[in-house]
Parts: structure tokens; C-alpha cells; sequence
């Protein structure tokens, strides 16, 4: 498994902007799907967007289509979650996961390793 943690979350005014990064350990980072998913207080945990191993476009979830980017920087074993245009609904603890190696994490069933979430507040 691989250990991930998460940092860059805090409280943001609507419409602004954040970068969130997971740091992961290890020399087989480039070989792991790297998930972003958010947990709001009440809710389930939602998938947001996810990168593959074997490629650099991210899948994303409807509701943040268009507002963020996900994107990894396999030489710095970090990936990165953009978020833009930031609604109180984005509010919520982002935690950042990955499946077994090789493995593409097509359902949240599939992620083993998770970060310890950073909170997102988007208020005014």
C-alpha cells in the first residue's frame, strides 16, 4: 500500500479558489490511480475526480465537471486537485485514496489507501 496525505484545504470565500495536494510515499507512485473524494457532515463519501496511473486526463464527477482539475506530478510523487469557482456546496473534508497498483479505480470499493482528509469551507 501507499501512504497519502493531504494538505492545502481551508476556508475560502464563494468563487474563490484552492489547491489541494496529496503527497504519497514510496518509488511506485507513478504505477498507483490516484482518487479525490469528499465527505460532507452528514453525507456520504462522494467520489469527486480520479487520474489513472496510465494517463494524464482526470475523470470528474458531474457536479464539479468544469471547476476542477485533477492532475500528478509523478517526479514529485503528488497529485494535485485545482478546485475553482468554489460553491458552499464543495464544502466538506477532501480526502485523496488509491487502489492496488495497476489497478484503474473505476468504484470507490476499489480504493484501499486514504489520506486523512483537509477541510474544505466555502463560506462568506
Amino acid at each position: 500500500q501507499v501512504q497519502l496525505v493531504e494538505s492545502g484545504g481551508g476556508l475560502v470565500q464563494p468563487g474563490g479558489s484552492l489547491r489541494l495536494s496529496c503527497a504519497a510515499s514510496g518509488r511506485t507512485f507513478s504505477r498507483y490511480t490516484i482518487g479525490w473524494f469528499r465527505q460532507a457532515p452528514g453525507k456520504e463519501r462522494e467520489f469527486v475526480a480520479h487520474i489513472r496511473w496510465n494517463s494524464v486526463i482526470g475523470i470528474y464527477a458531474d457536479s464539479v465537471k468544469g471547476r476542477f482539475t485533477i492532475s500528478r506530478d509523478n517526479a514529485k510523487n503528488t497529485a494535485y486537485l485545482q478546485l475553482n469557482s468554489l460553491e458552499p456546496e464543495d464544502t466538506a473534508v477532501y480526502y485523496c485514496a488509491a487502489p492496488s497498483i495497476y489497478v484503474l479505480g473505476s468504484d470507490i470499493s476499489e480504493y484501499t489507501s486514504w489520506g486523512q482528509g483537509t477541510q474544505v469551507t466555502v463560506s462568506s
